[in-house]
């Protein structure tokens, strides 16, 4: 802009100015008309002098207060231009110096222009490799789920097992506490269902009065390796025949003849002597039981019954046990010497052990398996909602404001 001086000269005359000067006249006319009067009229008008003199000093104090005005307003128009142009001056400073900072504002503006395209095409590749970073993810999520939910499988399918061949329900306990802590420590929000059911059997195989399978099988197990040792009522084994020597009989004075017949009726005798044994059982025994001098017999009998209850025990059948160990008690109290001390410890066991509840109420463990075949089949997913990504589209109109805001040096 170029600096142009206002075309303020000199002011405009004032009003009063102009009101002045045909005061000024009028009094000039007035005093040459009055003088051109001629002298006779004088005397007749004796206070004219007066008044002319008086409208002389009106009209010359009016043209001092009208100059007076005029040099007044000529110094205000001179401090206006004054003004003018220094404020003048002072706006060319003004737009030098916005000029300046818009262009210093262009260069900041262009230079963050750059930094954004940067910013957007890191963005671009960081949003890249979140992706895949979640398709990572999400595979080993998947493929840890699979693994806590095989392990969890072959811990409730062996509680099962427990529960229904067995009976023992502290092993099923220890199989669904340790897949429970499994799922514990693999905290879903998908497996909490599975959580719950496994809870709930837990609750419940609490709730069972508990038999101690293991330690009745042990005590009967030493009960069988005392059998072997228990003394029998009766004697103990026959001895076994021995084998009588056949001595040549010899005759005095005899022929060789009679004397091998008498060898042979001899030899005969013998072997018809051991092929024939006189054995004799006890009256009102059983069939199945030997007499007592075949202890072996007796004693693996014993065993059997021992072993047929240790059976009944682990397959829960309380009626077989009892009957098992009633029928060995009497078996020990009826061959054995009742005077030994460990046939009476013998006795007592049994009948400790007979007194024992050992049948186990069944648990079919429905609602681990249900929940478990249930997330089985849904393929161990759930519909999740993803949060919505922030797109580099999104910031692109911020910057084409900022370009708008840009002050254009021109206008």
């Amino acid at each position: 802009m170029k600096e142009e001086t206002p075309a303020l000269t000199l002011p405009s005359p004032s009003p009063a100015a102009e009101q002045v000067e045909p005061s000024k006249d009028t009094a000039t006319a007035s005093v040459a008309g009055a003088a051109s009067l001629p002298s006779a009229d004088v005397p007749r008008s004796g206070a004219l002098p007066g008044w002319a003199l008086l409208l002389a000093v009106i009209a010359l104090g009016g043209a001092g207060v009208a100059g007076w005005q005029a040099w007044s307003v000529r110094g205000e128009a001179d401090g206006l231009r004054a003004e003018l142009a220094r404020r003048l001056t002072d706006s060319d400073l003004q737009v030098s110096e916005v000029k300046a900072l818009a262009r210093q504002q262009q260069d900041v503006i262009a230079s963050l222009q750059g930094k954004l395209a940067v910013v957007e095409s890191k963005m671009e590749a960081a949003e890249g490799q979140a992706a895949a970073l979640e398709s990572l993810y999400q595979q080993f999520s998947r493929s840890q789920d699979d693994g806590v939910i095989a392990e969890v499988d072959q811990a409730v399918t062996l509680a099962a097992q427990q529960l229904q061949l067995a009976g023992n329900v502290e092993g099923a306990l220890v199989a669904l506490q340790s897949a429970e802590a499994r799922l514990a420590v693999h905290d879903r929000g998908q497996l909490a269902p599975l959580r719950r059911a496994l809870a709930t059997d837990i609750e419940h195989l609490r709730r069972l009065a508990v038999v101690d399978v293991s330690g009745i099988a042990l005590r009967l197990e030493r009960l069988l390796d005392r059998v072997d040792v228990l003394p029998l009522t009766f004697a103990g084994e026959v001895e076994a025949v021995q084998p009588e020597v056949s001595t040549p009989l010899v005759t005095e004075g005899g022929s060789k003849v009679l004397d091998f017949a008498a060898q042979l009726a001899l030899d005969v005798w013998h072997d018809l002597r051991s092929l024939i044994r006189v054995e004799r059982l006890q009256q009102g025994a059983e069939p199945v039981l030997l007499a007592p001098s075949q202890s072996t017999y007796l004693r693996e009998n014993l065993r059997i019954r021992l072993l047929t209850a240790r059976l009944a025990l682990l397959a829960g059948d309380g009626r077989s046990y009892a009957v098992d160990l009633a029928e060995a008690r009497t078996w020990i109290e009826r061959f054995f010497d009742s005077r030994d001390e460990g046939v009476q410890l013998a006795l007592a066991e049994l009948k400790a052990l007979e007194a024992m509840p050992v049948k186990v109420e069944r648990h079919d463990l429905a609602a681990s398996l249900s929940a478990l075949r249930l997330f089985q089949s849904r393929g161990g997913r759930e519909p999740q909602v993803e949060p919505p990504e922030a797109r580099p589209s999104d910031a692109r109109p911020e910057a084409g404001g900022a370009r708008g805001a840009t002050v254009n040096p021109g206008s």
